[in-house]
């Protein structure tokens, strides 16, 4: 009777699990998409242009990606006041995350304003690129507070198990971004602003239309005053540490391997140019595929977060192992597939010969460490909302920046590319273990 009962929650927790992980997964690859769609309108219009995109976009993105972290809070925290049932005080949860939000996107927005035009000058660059970059860095820089309080209501919706509407919003943002950039990076509209810079102001436009549609679907909600949005919060200082310790982790956790992959790719241009090339195209796909991992992780915190604030430790053992497991058998998939399709995925990006040879034989090494990449994504997430913050962000530092860095240094000058991959698989490995035996652990121990 218990067997059957426990395979009957199991499988009732792995149906929720893809049932809410889909639409995070298909509103990463639109975050994703939007990148892509920049660079090819761009890289259309003009090399050089593209080369300015390309290096305006890279501090904003460091500098996203960490800001993007410090939110988490407001998804785990949603999750686990659901799950004390508690469900009048999450409306205090989203509004504290706006507030965050408008903080951090503010500081973050300024300090790119004043830091990376300087940053760009004096990098070493080709003459006139880092001038070129300038003006695109800055309307990037302009859309960190919208992006940043769309980010808060999109993590607050999967929270609440309401996902698909940051689906939706995140493809019709996709949309906007398309038409924008379609009439803008060309300046069919005669307004003197073109390339990069005018494909920065259609992110712009595109952020500010993701944040307003989903701040007017919150607020739409038929459920919006039972949930507490219009009320005026009460203070509960053990939540409201609670959600900045887990943004601050999660926040801490994706500047490291940001900044180790930044690392790695210096380390590519220190090889020359085509090395530079290669590790670019190998790294784009793999962030692709990274996507996926990065929705199901979402969706494993909050079955995990909810299953905690409900005190079920059976329910946060099952959680968290249900979304490893079944991130391991994706990751594998998709692994084997780009195994055997490595060569024409590269043909797609390029036909460059010298390229090729590197490349497609470099990705084909990188889906070793899809797996253990997506273990360790989704296991962190499950840590964290189990609330265990400090060794997830530990561990990444011991993975991605004690070890990878300078592995990735010794051996890329030795094996090239293929020493690059080679340290992130061992990276990711070591990543994958300990971070799967902490979860374990914290599970047990609940």
């Amino acid at each position: 009777m218990t067997k059957a009962l426990f395979s009957f929650k199991t499988r009732e927790t792995l149906s929720e699990l893809l049932k809410l992980a889909w639409p995070v997964v298909l509103a990463r690859l639109g975050i994703m998409t939007m990148g892509l769609t920049d660079a090819i309108v761009v890289g259309h219009y003009a090399s050089r242009e593209l080369a300015y995109h390309s290096l305006a976009w890279a501090p904003s993105s460091v500098v996203l990606t960490t800001a993007v972290g410090l939110m988490m809070g407001v998804q785990v925290m949603t999750a686990r006041l659901l799950g004390e049932g508690r469900k009048d005080e999450v409306g205090a949860v989203l509004r504290r995350g706006m507030v965050y939000a408008l903080q951090i996107g503010v500081v973050a927005m300024i300090g790119l304003l004043l830091l990376g035009p300087f940053g760009l000058v004096h990098m070493g660059l080709e003459d006139g690129l880092g001038e070129g970059a300038t003006p695109a860095l800055m309307v990037f820089a302009l859309s960190m507070p919208a992006y940043l309080i769309s980010v808060a209501a999109q993590f607050f919706l999967e929270g609440l198990h309401r996902p698909k509407a940051g689906m939706v919003a995140m493809w019709v943002a996709n949309a906007v971004n398309l038409a924008l950039n379609l009439m803008l990076v060309p300046d069919l509209l005669g307004i003197g602003v073109h390339g990069a810079v005018a494909s920065a102001w259609a992110t712009f436009g595109a952020r500010t239309a993701l944040a307003i549609f989903l701040v007017i679907f919150i607020l739409r909600l038929p459920e919006a005053r039972a949930l507490g949005i219009f009320s005026k919060p009460k203070r509960d200082k053990a939540v409201e540490r609670e959600q900045i310790k887990v943004g601050v982790g999660a926040g801490s956790s994706n500047f490291i391997e940001v900044g180790a992959f930044a690392a790695m790719t210096l380390f590519a241009g220190q090889l020359g140019a085509a090395e530079t090339a290669s590790w670019a195209v190998v790294i784009n796909v793999s962030a692709i595929v990274f996507m996926v991992p990065m929705g199901l992780s979402s969706a494993t915190a909050v079955l995990v977060g909810r299953a905690y604030g409900a005190g079920d430790k059976a329910g946060v053992m099952r959680s968290g192992l249900s979304g490893i497991g079944v991130v391991t058998v994706l990751a594998f998939i998709i692994a084997v597939g780009l195994w055997l399709a490595a060569r024409p995925v590269v043909g797609a990006y390029t036909t460059d010969p010298a390229i090729l040879a590197i490349a497609a034989p470099a990705l084909v090494l990188a889906t070793l460490f899809f797996v253990a990449d997506a273990q360790q994504v989704v296991a962190a997430q499950a840590n964290r909302a189990a609330g265990d913050v400090v060794w997830p962000t530990l561990m990444h530092l011991l993975s991605y920046g004690i070890i990878m860095i300078p592995l990735g240094w010794w051996l890329a000058h030795r094996m090239g590319v293929d020493g690059i991959v080679w340290s992130v698989i061992v990276a990711s490995l070591i990543s994958g273990a300990l971070l799967t035996g902490r979860f374990v652990r914290i599970a047990r121990r609940l």
